[in-house]
């Protein structure tokens, strides 16, 4: 398989990208990276409406051709000089800043396609643009967000459970947070023991497995300010955190902490670990978005399969207006097809073995 610029890339099936929310950004970033023409660029196709990225890439001025395929199999002959686009059974409009229900179908359709692509072997990993979760919840979408459906898909067509993390990477901070699209009152209640060592299991597992880092440092964040002050600011910390830290120690795994939440991300912390594991949302991809924004990147660790998205929302009032920068989408394709690569790899050493 060749780049659009030429450069041999991983041998094995494309990358599969799921278009998203039509009304945001999406498709324009997706658009204005195929019209880079990025020498290093991995081969990947696209799920989506042929139509409407036809018609955006009009409406932003970008000279992007489309060619339809009708198999995955099809999309590396294709790259060199087009976009490749399978095709879905719902359309899309092309109205950016819309949101429509009406598109909610086509947006469910490619996720799930793009995940069967995958676990049939026929897509080395998915990227997923960001959604509308109020559009797709019109439509009786009722999941939390993208990573539980995932998760629901896989475990729905493999028979075998699935717990999903969070990843936020970027160039200078990793961070997961242990509980995610819940309000922040629930937190503490949601918060146990055995959540956080499953977490931590897992994020240690996919750091040494599918990242390639044979002892991942897992710097483990309190709950509470400055860790919970040894009860003096709640309890949680000693009562919930602390224990869990003991047991993954006790595994083998090299977690650290509760450490102070507010002293945890300066340039000289962050040398101290691999990845922070973070007790809730904001507490995790406030730092990472803040350091890195246009190159962090989102990952579902604990699927059987590879999944990586931008770290941004569909920004659905710039949609059509060709200010988004695809910096961040770019980089979620190059850490998805980093992860595929050393898949291959291990798959490769293990065969010969």
């Amino acid at each position: 398989m060749t780049t659009a610029g030429g450069a041999a890339t991983r041998e094995g099936p494309p990358l599969a990208v799921s278009i998203g929310e039509p009304s945001g950004v999406g498709p324009d970033i997706l658009l204005a990276l195929a019209a880079k023409r990025v020498p290093d660029l991995p081969g990947f196709f696209v799920l989506a409406d042929p139509d409407m990225l036809a018609a955006r890439a009009a409406r932003l001025g970008l000279d992007v051709p489309i060619a339809r395929i009708a198999a995955p199999e099809e999309a590396p002959g294709a790259f060199a000089t087009a976009l490749p686009v399978l095709p879905l059974a719902n359309r899309h409009d092309e109205a950016p800043g819309r949101p429509d229900p009406a598109n909610g179908a086509g947006t469910i359709e490619a996720i799930e396609r793009a995940v069967a692509c995958a676990l049939d072997g026929r897509a080395s990993a998915v990227v997923t643009g960001p959604i509308d979760k109020k559009a797709l919840y019109d439509v009786g979408f009722r999941h939390p967000g993208h990573t539980e459906y995932l998760a629901e898909l896989c475990a729905t067509r493999t028979g075998a459970p699935v717990t999903p993390v969070m990843l936020l990477t970027g160039p200078d901070l990793a961070c997961v947070p242990v509980t995610i699209h819940i309000p922040i009152r629930s937190v503490p209640e949601a918060l146990t023991t055995d959540l956080i060592v499953a977490t931590c299991r897992i994020t240690a597992a996919d750091y040494r497995q599918r990242l390639g880092v044979p002892k991942p440092r897992l710097a483990v964040s309190g709950l509470n300010p400055h860790a919970g002050e040894k009860g003096a600011i709640g309890n949680e910390d000693e009562a919930v955190i602390a224990p869990a830290v003991a047991m993954l120690r006790a595994e083998g795994i090299d977690a650290f902490g509760p450490l102070p939440g507010d002293t945890m991300f300066h340039p000289e912390a962050r040398a101290g670990f691999d990845v922070a594991i973070c007790m809730y949302h904001d507490q995790a991809l406030i730092p990472a978005k803040t350091l890195a924004f246009d190159a962090t990147v989102n990952v579902t660790l604990g699927l059987p399969i590879i999944r990586t998205s931008p770290d941004h929302g569909t920004a659905a009032a710039i949609a059509g207006t060709g200010k988004a920068r695809p910096d961040s989408f770019r980089a979620a394709i190059a850490f998805a097809e980093r992860m595929a690569r050393l898949r291959a790899e291990s798959a490769t050493v293990e065969a010969t073995a």
